[in-house]
């Protein structure tokens, strides 16, 4: 078991009923990464269902959940031979921070019937580069956790030097060794800086809601995260991600929508 395994493990207490321990290691800054969160809520529903992968997930984003015990509520809306739909609840000191809708299916290894390519071609990893240290007293744990190296035009933000559109493109693994699953998936669709970044925005954007679809097993070895905005208006961006695996498969995809950045507005405003 790895230590990500262990940090969104879910433990059964009856049979909509599971204990997790949200764990300091996933932090942003104080809060705790939705995708983070999504992984341990998903180790309860599929612990729960007859079927062995979250093919469809929808999250509810009700509040920014700390550290520390927590409690993974089900209601299993639908039995079905195919698919099941599960409603859960992520639970913090007696308020709940997730309300979830996940269909659980079983996919198998058969090869895609058609399967089209990324639209932006990523340059070779060792091209890429890394987001610099936290700093100790930001409390970016989260950093720590993975592996990102980034198309360098999409962190330009960092230099003062933004390319004007909402996008984040970087390859992603756990920093310890472990095969990508339907668990580091989620992780991964919410892995990336917020695109706003890049077009110009500042300050954290928390997710108000997030919808991601499992649509294949991926490969062992790197994945691919590409991801852009449509519209900032508002004070409101949306953000979608897709993942493809190391054998150029696609194997995730995600939508959400986030209030912008409180440390600034974006410069763009408009579809990207």
């Amino acid at each position: 078991m790895t230590k990500f395994d262990e940090a969104t493990q879910a433990i059964r207490v009856d049979a909509t009923t599971y204990d997790v321990c949200l764990d300091p290691g996933y932090s942003i800054g104080g809060p705790l990464n939705g995708g983070y969160l999504m992984a341990a809520l998903l180790r309860a529903v599929v612990d729960a269902s007859p079927h062995d992968h979250p093919v469809s997930t929808s999250v509810q984003f009700l509040r920014a959940a700390a550290p520390g015990p927590a409690r993974v509520h089900l209601e299993q809306v639908k039995i079905g031979r195919t698919a099941t739909v599960t409603r859960a609840t992520l639970v913090r000191d007696g308020r709940a921070h997730l309300d979830a809708l996940v269909t659980t299916a079983t996919l198998g290894d058969a090869a895609s019937t058609w399967s089209g390519t990324p639209a932006v071609a990523m340059p070779p990893v060792e091209e890429c580069v890394t987001l610099p240290e936290p700093k100790p007293e930001s409390n970016m744990t989260f950093s720590a956790r993975m592996e990102l190296r980034f198309d360098p035009p999409t962190i330009g933000w960092l230099h003062g030097e933004p390319t004007g559109r909402p996008e984040s493109r970087a390859y992603f693994r756990m920093a310890e060794p472990q095969d990508p699953d339907p668990f580091v998936l989620a992780l991964a669709v919410d892995a990336l800086p917020p695109v706003v970044f890049s077009a110009g925005s500042r300050g954290w954007a928390p997710t108000v809601e997030l919808t991601w679809h499992l649509r294949a097993l991926p490969a062992p070895g790197w994945l691919t995260l590409i991801g852009h905005g449509r519209l900032i208006r508002d004070g409101w961006f949306d953000e979608d991600v897709e993942v493809w695996d190391s054998a150029g498969h696609l194997v995730a995809q995600s939508r959400q929508l986030a209030r912008l950045g409180r440390g600034g507005r974006a410069d763009a405003t408009g579809p990207a």
